[in-house]
């Protein structure tokens, strides 16, 4: 019952050294400043923070990469309770109560809750993800090569959700990332496809510069682009939440870091959806529904609890079905990949210690939460006034040395500036850079699944729906194309509508 205590204890062993508890505490306080400032996000974050640890251990690099996610979700919380500026999307429901209580004098009571909640939320997500991922893992493994086909095709198709409101977007952006995994040598025959006559890209395009140019450099053009003027709030009230208080919020974080971890499970939905979920719940359920948007302590609570559960929840599909369960997750598991730790239904199997040392990487992210968001609040003002005119030259500077000094090849710098371009254009347009990497990193899964089942099949074309999983997976591919067909979806909006029982009122 209890097998998995030797690999849980492992890792703790493993992680609770001097030298990783130090990097564990330098990347959290470099996510907390990298999701409090306006302009930098977590995506963007780890995307410069792979270049930075790609010759480090393997272990250590991941831990980096998963406190800096954690902490750059939760940092989000201190530039939109003090300036009303999400410093991420997630912290965007944050906003609506926490700047209103800092404009009364209670900043100070606003980010304790935050970060309490923030805390509890992430242990919450941390505790579902060791129960869930196990069995799911352990479905996983009847995978075969028609299945893992279908589940990355899945994957492409699941892009439109990290899109918005626009899946169609998505889906573009996941089939640009598709072809740009295409390029190169093709692995079978040696034939060369879309090089254009340039013998830098027969080896294909790595997938490192790619996303730094895609997420990092795209990120300082767009921000370059407009000028934000924020003012600075103070928080001179108490800091450290009373026990009471929290004891008060206790089935607000519950059932906000449940909900935030089952949102976060969806590929695609994202740490955002987890907190405005959470907050509309709670709205529900509470007592004073009336303050929530006018300074409630509890709306707050909930928001900061569904967001950073949803990054547990988000981790979960990544480890067991190589599908990550947002953008920022879309980074990390490239990142894995990167750092050689191959995510997905083999990972159970290969590398089951790697799933609790990331459990256990989480648990101590948690801890920082707690440090240095109840320890550092005051602190944190200060960076805050840190222009983004000032940053965004240096990260553009990281941006370009970071790829170019993994293999010394200034071609990976233009592939840098060429995708940061495209990614700033495609980014006015309001399409997602998610998908693009999404696509990059499940294209050669696509691609090499694709010819192994074809080489299985012998020409039958029937074997690629024979198999039940299989089945269910086209099913769903089919449900989602039509499911964006307007005559399709408007007859089913018609048909449920006739469905619904209509009430009379009797006079």
């Amino acid at each position: 019952m209890f097998d998995f205590l030797p690999l849980l204890q492992t890792a703790f062993a493993n992680l609770l050294t001097p030298n990783s508890l130090f990097l564990a505490a330098a990347a959290s306080l470099g996510g907390l400043i990298i999701g409090a400032l306006p302009g930098l996000t977590a995506t963007m974050g780890l995307a410069l923070l792979t270049t930075m640890t790609i010759n480090m251990p393997a272990n250590d690099a991941i831990l980096v990469l998963i406190c800096t996610y954690v902490l750059a979700i939760y940092g989000g919380s201190r530039s939109a309770i003090l300036l009303n500026i999400p410093g991420t999307p997630s912290s965007a429901a944050t906003a609506l109560d926490g700047f209103v209580l800092a404009r009364n004098g209670r900043a100070g009571e606003a980010m304790g809750m935050a970060t309490v909640g923030s805390a509890f939320g992430t242990l919450v997500g941390i505790a579902l993800l060791a129960i869930i991922t196990p069995p799911l893992g352990e479905l996983a493994l009847s995978f075969g090569a028609y299945e893992f086909f279908w589940l990355a095709l899945v994957g492409v198709m699941l892009s439109g959700s990290l899109s918005g409101n626009d899946p169609v977007k998505g889906w573009i952006a996941g089939i640009l990332g598709l072809l740009v995994a295409m390029i190169g040598r093709e692995p079978a025959y040696g034939v060369e496809r879309f090089t254009f006559g340039f013998t830098e890209m027969i080896g294909g395009i790595q997938l490192l510069p790619a996303m730094v140019g895609a997420f990092g450099f795209a990120e300082v053009l767009y921000v370059m682009r407009r000028r934000m003027n924020a003012s600075i709030s103070d928080a001179s009230d108490r800091v450290m939440p009373r026990l009471a208080d929290m004891i008060k919020m206790r089935w607000t974080i519950f059932r906000s870091g449940v909900l935030g971890t089952f949102i976060g499970l969806l590929p695609g939905v994202g740490e955002d959806i987890g907190a405005w979920v959470s907050y509309g719940v709670a709205k529900r359920f509470s007592k004073k529904p009336e303050e929530y948007g006018h300074g409630s302590v509890e709306g707050l609570t909930a928001a900061e609890t569904g967001n950073n559960a949803s990054v547990p929840g988000a981790i979960i599909p990544v480890l067991t079905l190589g599908i990550p369960g947002s953008g920022v997750a879309a980074v990390l598991m490239a990142a894995l990949i990167i750092h050689g730790a191959q995510p997905g239904p083999l990972m159970m199997t290969t590398n089951p210690q790697m799933i609790y040392d990331i459990i256990a990487m989480l648990v101590i992210a948690t801890v920082f939460i707690l440090i240095l968001g109840l320890g550092l609040t005051r602190l944190m003002i200060m960076v805050l006034r840190v222009k983004d005119t000032w940053l965004m030259p240096l990260v553009a500077v990281m941006c370009l040395i970071g790829p170019y000094a993994i293999q010394s090849r200034f071609f990976d710098i233009w592939v840098v500036v060429v995708f940061g371009v495209i990614g700033f254009g495609l980014r006015l347009m309001n399409y997602s850079m998610a998908p693009l990497v999404l696509g990059i990193v499940l294209g050669t899964i696509l691609d090499s699944n694709m010819r192994r089942s074809f080489t299985l099949a012998n020409g039958d074309l029937t074997q690629f729906v024979s198999r039940p999983i299989s089945a269910v997976l086209a099913i769903i591919i089919l449900m989602m194309i039509l499911a964006q067909i307007g005559p399709v979806r408007r007859a089913v909006g018609k048909g449920w509508a006739r469905l619904r029982p209509e009430r009379h009122a009797d006079v």
